[in-house]
């Protein structure tokens, strides 16, 4: 038995899905989180699960957060984007999360069941609509202009971030940069903002994204 775990907010679009991927006896819904948090919370407590189906959307933490968390904390698992949008930068931020693929929330049961194998066995599942719109990416080369974003960190910033990322504590990086301590968490607190994460692995995982390490 395969078990799936459905991360959508919308109570009868979640439900929907349950019933495209039970119509397979070869699939069973283990749960339904209605966020990203809770998704994590459920993992936390029970992580047998080959395949999440997430939503991009959410409240409290978004589709393309919670993949970043998932496929660093359960490598193992699975994640297909299931969402209404096809925007150019979601797909991509999706892709660079760490998503196996990506599906619009339209998809017959069948496409939704030959979606979930293909991930397992290791392919990126699309929606026809949506591997239109990623070559079209590649063909216009936004993907790689998206993956040198700049999110304008400063120099001495850019320096703090590379030096956390290879492992050194506060206490160190002040010391080899000649700065106190609580100047070293104030430039991490700019670059958390600036580069929209809420913590080192979030920070060092976009920079490695992004090019900027």
């Amino acid at each position: 038995m395969i078990n799936i775990a459905i991360t959508e907010d919308i109570s009868v679009i979640a439900e929907t899905l349950k019933e495209k991927v039970e119509l397979s006896a070869d699939f069973k819904v283990k749960f339904i989180a209605s966020n990203g948090r809770e998704l994590l919370k459920q993992l936390q407590q029970n992580h047998n699960v080959d395949v999440v189906i997430m939503d991009i959307n959410m409240p409290e933490l978004n589709g393309i957060e919670t993949t970043e968390k998932v496929t660093q904390q359960y490598p193992n698992i699975k994640i297909i984007m299931s969402t209404i949008f096809d925007d150019e930068q979601n797909i991509f931020d999706a892709i660079m999360a760490g998503a196996s693929g990506y599906l619009l929330k339209d998809e017959s049961p069948a496409m939704v069941h030959r979606s979930i194998f293909e991930a397992l066995e290791g392919g990126a599942p699309m929606s026809s609509l949506i591997a239109r719109k990623s070559l079209s990416l590649i063909r216009n080369g936004v993907t790689s202009k998206m993956a040198t974003a700049d999110f304008e960190l400063t120099a001495r910033e850019e320096e703090i971030l590379k030096h956390i990322a290879q492992g050194l504590t506060y206490d160190q990086v002040s010391d080899r940069l000649y700065i106190s301590n609580g100047t070293v968490r104030k430039h991490v607190e700019n670059i958390y903002k600036k580069m929209k994460v809420h913590n080192k692995i979030e920070a060092i995982q976009k920079g490695k994204n992004t090019g900027i390490l």
